[in-house]
């Protein structure tokens, strides 16, 4: 049996195609599935191995970035999640997904709470939308799924609210501390850099975190923007085989299928 995927969508999801078929090269079946579908009950969580939350502006950011679907699902999916999470399933969460799982407090899940908001997203420090392709530097010693055997991605962001930022010095250090942060924005020779290498301001140049089993990651730049040669800016100058970012969702599958 293939592995199969939830894609959830909605109002304002508009990246939910690419990761759909991203996930299908990777040899999953992934459905693209409704929050309304969800919330009565026509679909559920419990038929899939992985859930992924695309990017888009779900809901328009009209109150915050994911800030509506992030509400939406506390009160009408919540059980449904931790469910999920407790049979140790995969998420992952990207851009706007990403901004979901901080505010339902989903990441960094810190001690296996996967209820308590302990860091967010937010506007960026250039007081503009960012749309460009960046470095990304991958920690090696992090316990993320997705990631497995990847040490560097070039990927394109587009957020207006990306900036990380922590609750406090405690979070930053315990996020360190045990290897939640896996993906950090760097300059092309892998060195943390600021603007315009770090494209919002994020505290410790965090593009990315996971949770402390490995197994939901959220992250602001786009994989599924990045599976085919073709995609990538200078294709034409360089040999690339394979789009980078389809290595994220074979490494999800592949866990899926031999654990």
């Amino acid at each position: 049996m293939k592995v199969k995927v939830l894609i959830l969508y909605g109002y304002g999801i508009n990246c939910d195609n690419e990761t759909q078929f991203g996930f299908g090269l990777a040899g999953a079946e992934a459905e693209k599935v409704h929050i309304n579908q969800l919330i009565s009950g026509e679909k559920g969580l419990r038929d899939y191995q992985i859930l992924a939350i695309p990017g888009g502006f779900s809901f328009g950011d009209d109150i915050g970035a994911g800030k509506v679907l992030a509400t939406k699902i506390k009160y009408n999916l919540a059980e449904e999640f931790q469910e999920f999470i407790n049979e140790e399933k995969l998420i992952i969460g990207i851009c706007n997904g990403f901004q979901v799982l901080v505010k339902l407090g989903i990441l960094p899940g810190f001690d296996k709470n996967y209820t308590n908001q302990d860091v967010t997203l937010t506007f960026n420090n250039s007081g503009r939308f960012e749309d460009r392709w960046v470095w990304l530097k991958i920690n090696q010693k992090s316990p993320c799924i997705f990631t497995k055997g990847i040490e560097k991605l070039y990927l394109p962001v587009r957020h207006g609210e990306g900036k990380f930022v922590s609750k406090n010095e405690i979070i930053r250090e315990r996020l360190i501390a045990q290897n939640q942060i896996v993906v950090h924005y760097a300059d092309d020779r892998g060195n943390l850099s600021d603007y315009p290498w770090n494209p919002n301001g994020s505290e410790l140049n965090i593009a990315g975190i996971c949770d402390e089993t490995g197994r939901i990651f959220g992250l602001m730049p786009h994989p599924e923007s990045f599976l085919f040669p073709q995609n990538h800016p200078r294709w034409t100058r360089m040999k690339i085989k394979e789009g980078e970012g389809l290595k994220i969702f074979k490494n999800a599958v592949s866990f899926v299928k031999h654990n």
